[in-house]
This record gives C-alpha cells, sequence and structure tokens, in this order.
C-alpha cells in the first residue's frame, strides 16, 4: 500500500451498534491509525465526507437525509461497504415495511401509549421518512457486504486490514458462522 488509506464511517437507519463493534477492535485501532487516515466518523466528528478510499455504511435507508448520506458517500469512496445487517437487509429498522408508514406514525405519534401530545411531526428540520426502509444495496451501488448484528470486531478488523493490504478478503469460518 502506497500512503494511508482515507476511510469515513456513516450511521443511517439503525442502532449504532456496527461503530461500537469497530471501536471494539480495542489497541489495535493504534494499529490501524498507523496506515488510515479518518475522514468522516465518530472519532473525528467531520461531518461531511471527502475523497476516500473506503466508506463503511451501517444501517438502513429510511429517509431522506438517509438518501442523501448515502450516495453522497457513493460518489466520494472509491470502496462502499455495507457493515451490519442493517445496511445488508434493512434489519430492525426495516421490520416497520409491513405496515403503511401512515399507520405507523398513528401509532407512534397518536394512538400510542402514553402520547401526551398527539399529533404527528411536520417540522422541516425532520428529514422525510421513506414508505419503507431499504438496505442500501437497493439505492446504491455496494461493493462488499459485512453482515452480522454487529459484525465482530475481528471481522472488521479483518475485512480492513486484508483490504489494506490489497489481499482478497476471507474470513475464517468462526467469524462468519452464526448460531
Amino acid at each position: 500500500m502506497l500512503g494511508k488509506l482515507k476511510l469515513a464511517t456513516a450511521s443511517l437507519a439503525g442502532c449504532f451498534g456496527c461503530h461500537m463493534s469497530f471501536l471494539d477492535i480495542d489497541e489495535r485501532i493504534l494499529e490501524l491509525v498507523d496506515v488510515v487516515e479518518f475522514d468522516r466518523t465518530p472519532l473525528t466528528d467531520i461531518k461531511t465526507v471527502g475523497e476516500c478510499d473506503v466508506g463503511l455504511i451501517e444501517g438502513g435507508v429510511a429517509n431522506e437525509e438517509n438518501v442523501e448520506v448515502l450516495r453522497d458517500f457513493r460518489r466520494h469512496c472509491k470502496v462502499l461497504v455495507a457493515l451490519g445487517a442493517c445496511a445488508v437487509n434493512g434489519g430492525i429498522p426495516a421490520m416497520r415495511n409491513q405496515f403503511e408508514l401512515e399507520d405507523c406514525l398513528r401509532e407512534s405519534y397518536v394512538d400510542g401509549i402514553g402520547v401526551a401530545n398527539p399529533g404527528i411531526p411536520n417540522d422541516p428540520e425532520i428529514p422525510l421518512l421513506l414508505n419503507k426502509v431499504h438496505p442500501i444495496h437497493e439505492v446504491e451501488k455496494i461493493d462488499y457486504f459485512l453482515p452480522g448484528c454487529p459484525p465482530s470486531a475481528d471481522t472488521i478488523w479483518t475485512f480492513l486490514t486484508e483490504l489494506i493490504e490489497g489481499r482478497p478478503v476471507s474470513f475464517p469460518y468462526t467469524q462468519i458462522h452464526y448460531d
């Protein structure tokens, strides 16, 4: 590898667990810092993505802002990675797909238990929800898929180190076997 690989991450509709799993690489993050320059990530608090080698995206696509972020990453990242179940197949956020969006909003903001001030929010600061939650490959071309909820720190480490070293990405069975 010539120079440092530039890496960016984003979390769309999900729980942020994949980013936490990324941080679970623990002391190895210091090894990563030697070969990776972090762009937009929670580690840097950079809000926009610059030109990057790799973009790790966790979460499904549930609203207009998610679409914009994902498309921005596709424009700026040479390699785009679906990180975790929500990015790969919609995960928990996609459970709402069996219901109409209006029914979900009414249950949450009007008819739900404990609702004190009924009313569906309608504020331009709140991103417009899509009718369905989509896995990210339904919106943009994805180069790699790392399944898991979340993928283990070791799986993320294996993926990144093999990609950085220019080797074909290959996982030991224990890293991709889910009971």
